[in-house]
């Protein structure tokens, strides 16, 4: 868990290192906390930013919702990592275990059901977790993800900032630790087909967008490929894969095409 200078440059430009090191001499790292490993802050910037890093991880797993889109982590990263260089902020979990060890259990059970009846992307993980079937179809997944493309300039067709899809791509992580490839399957090809529709309209982060489409997309293969499928429904996600090379996005036809044939790889075995 140890966080080095070293290491910190191993993750970005010389430039960005610099830029960072500038906002953390400018106390521009703030509300920072961990649970266990997991290191959580707000950067100040042209607005606040959210800065997630996981300190165990190799190359600590960064996470900002900035429009950085060059090579290696935004200057917010490397802020809050050269934060914990300095000082690593006191862990919180074992607070957390004790809260939770000391809570009523129906006290406990009412925070919970008031929380998740009023957080749908949660509700929707702990019916991941512990076994409960969604009732969420590829479109009305495809509908929540299309929103956040409208939400994010609302006032223009562009877009020109990156987007948080880690709500659907926790989501269908969840489905797949928990064995249910197909309920994985669904999430992945919603969020496949969304960014293909709508890669026309970024303007910027182009990176950010473009891995979110290769990790969409390379998940649905694993997990059309995993699944306990009917054929039908094996045929249904080849030709989708097909009908996408032609009608796609053009220059994102060649990833279609290299998903379309791994899959028919994997289902011919």
């Amino acid at each position: 868990m140890d966080v080095t200078e070293g290491g910190v440059r191993d993750l970005c430009t010389d430039a960005v290192f610099e830029r960072g090191e500038n906002y953390l001499s400018e106390n521009r790292v703030r509300e920072i906390h961990r649970v266990d490993t997991t290191v959580s802050a707000v950067v100040s910037g042209s607005r606040q930013y959210d800065v997630r890093v996981n300190l165990a991880a190799d190359g600590f797993d960064p996470w900002c919702d900035c429009p950085y889109d060059g090579p290696g982590a935004c200057k917010h990263v490397v802020a809050v990592l050269l934060r914990c260089l300095d000082e690593v902020p006191a862990d919180e979990g074992d607070r957390l275990d004790a809260a939770l060890e000391a809570a009523d259990p129906e006290t406990l059970r009412a925070f919970l059901r008031d929380t998740l009846a009023t957080d749908a992307a949660l509700r929707e993980r702990f019916f991941a977790r512990f076994g409960e079937t969604s009732t969420r179809s590829v479109d009305d997944l495809r509908a929540a993800v299309d929103r956040r493309f409208e939400e994010t300039n609302p006032e223009y067709y562009v877009v020109f900032e990156p987007i948080d899809f880690s709500e659907w791509f926790d989501l269908a992580d969840e489905y797949r630790e928990q064995g249910r490839d197909a309920s994985s399957a669904v999430v992945f090809r919603a969020l496949v087909e969304s960014l293909d529709d709508n890669m026309d309209r970024v303007d910027g982060a182009y990176d950010q967008f473009s891995q979110a489409f290769a990790r969409a997309l390379d998940g649905y293969v694993e997990c059309a490929a995993a699944a306990d499928r009917e054929a039908d429904e094996a045929t249904d996600a080849l030709a989708f894969l097909e009908e996408r090379v032609e009608s796609g996005t053009p220059y994102l036809s060649d990833q279609f095409e290299r998903a379309a044939t791994e899959l028919q790889a994997e289902l011919a075995k």
